[in-house]
């Protein structure tokens, strides 16, 4: 019970405070598909926003990584970005968040709530994916 009310306080939070900072995220999703992670999102309002951050972490012990920049489009906007970085093995854990930067300098970025993705890739690509990850 107290878990339910502490995440249902803690949506409210959030969207008030992305709410207040002239932006509305609508949606946020990443799935494992042909090999690499897709993420998604959709906004409402993003007036404020100088550009999007998409981080990635794998594992529980370790730190988010900058993986992509992307320039906001404008209001209702969505946005595809596929991870063709994912390390491809069989069975991996990656958690992403997106952090969203605003045009005023004095104002603490925003990050959305973190998708975690079980990266799901065949034998065949996972052997590949080693090999050429060796050549890096």
């Amino acid at each position: 019970m107290m878990k339910k009310i502490f995440l249902i306080l803690f949506i409210c939070i959030t969207t008030t405070a992305l709410l207040f900072a002239g932006f509305y995220l609508d949606r946020f999703t990443a799935k494992s598909e042909n090999g690499n992670v897709i993420i998604e999102w959709k906004t409402g309002e993003e007036s404020s926003v100088s550009r999007f951050e998409i981080e990635r972490k794998s594992g529980s012990n370790n730190e988010f990584i900058l993986i992509a920049s992307i320039n906001p489009k404008g209001n209702n906007s969505e946005y595809q970005y596929v991870d063709r970085s994912a390390y491809k093995t069989t069975d991996a854990i990656y958690t992403y968040r997106l952090k969203i930067i605003d045009k005023n300098p004095s104002i603490s970025p925003i990050y959305s709530n973190s998708i975690s993705v079980n990266h799901k890739v065949s034998s065949v690509k996972s052997t590949w994916g080693s090999i050429k990850s060796m050549f890096r």
